[in-house]
C-alpha cells in the first residue's frame, strides 16, 4: 500500500518519504519540514494515533491527514483529537486522496495546538480538562467553554456579545450579566486561589485573558 501511494504521489509531482513504521515515522517527521504526512493508522511499533499526538506534543504542525481501516465515529474523533487535519477511511479512492493532500499542503503549517496553554494555564478541549501548573480546576461546562475562549485569543479583548454568542448561544440583548457572573466564577477558580490576576475586565467591553510577557 505505502509502495503504491508513493508511487501515486510522485505522478501527482510530490517528492515522496516512505516510513515503514512509526518510530522511523516520528523520527522522520521531526527532522523534515514535510509540506503534509499521510499517516496509516496501524503502523507498526507506534501507531498513527499516538505519531501524531507525538508530533503535537513535540510542536510539529505540518498537516496530518489519517487513513486507517478504523472507520467508526469513536475512531475518527480519536484521530482528530490528537491532532490530525483529515481523517480517510479504507477502501478509498486514491484520486480523492490526491484531492484532500493538495488542500492540506495548501493549509501549510500552523500552530494548532491540541491542548491550549497560555501561561501555566493548559485546557484540553478533548477531555474538558484545564490545568493551573499541575492542578486540575473544577471547572463547569460552561466554564470550561468560556476558558477556552478566552485561551483562544490571549491578550485579545472578548466581548459579552461574543461570549454569549460562543458560550451560550444567543444574542446579546444588553441586559444580560450572565457572561459577568461567569467571570467571576472563573476568577474564584482559576486566578483567585493561585494569587494571579489574568482576567481582566476591559470596562463597557469585554474581558482579555492576559498572557505572560
Amino acid at each position: 500500500m505505502a509502495s503504491l501511494l508513493a508511487r501515486g504521489f510522485r505522478d501527482e509531482g510530490y517528492s515522496v518519504d516512505v516510513a515503514a513504521d512509526g518510530v522511523d515515522g516520528l523520527w522522520m517527521a521531526t527532522e523534515n519540514d514535510y509540506a503534509a504526512l499521510v499517516l496509516d493508522g496501524m503502523l507498526p511499533g507506534l501507531d498513527g494515533f499516538d505519531l501524531c499526538r507525538e508530533l503535537r506534543e513535540r510542536k510539529r504542525w505540518m498537516p496530518v491527514l489519517m487513513l486507517t481501516a478504523r472507520d467508526s465515529v469513536p475512531h475518527r474523533v480519536e484521530g482528530l483529537d490528537a491532532g490530525a487535519d483529515d481523517y480517510m477511511a479504507k477502501p478509498f479512492s486514491f484520486s480523492e486522496l490526491a484531492a484532500r493532500v493538495r488542500a492540506l499542503v495548501r493549509r501549510r503549517a500552523v500552530d494548532r495546538p491540541a491542548v491550549l496553554q497560555v501561561g501555566d494555564l493548559r485546557l484540553d478541549p478533548a477531555t474538558h480538562r484545564a490545568w493551573r501548573g499541575d492542578t486540575l480546576l473544577p471547572l463547569s461546562p460552561k466554564e470550561m467553554a468560556l476558558l477556552e475562549l478566552l485561551m483562544r485569543h490571549p491578550d485579545e479583548v472578548v466581548t459579552r456579545g461574543r461570549a454569549l454568542e460562543h458560550v451560550w448561544d444567543f444574542a446579546y440583548d444588553g441586559l444580560s450579566n450572565v457572561v459577568d457572573q461567569y467571570i467571576l466564577y472563573l476568577r474564584k477558580k482559576v486566578d483567585r486561589p493561585f494569587g494571579r490576576d489574568d482576567i481582566e475586565t476591559v470596562r463597557g467591553v469585554g474581558y482579555r485573558l492576559r498572557a505572560p510577557a
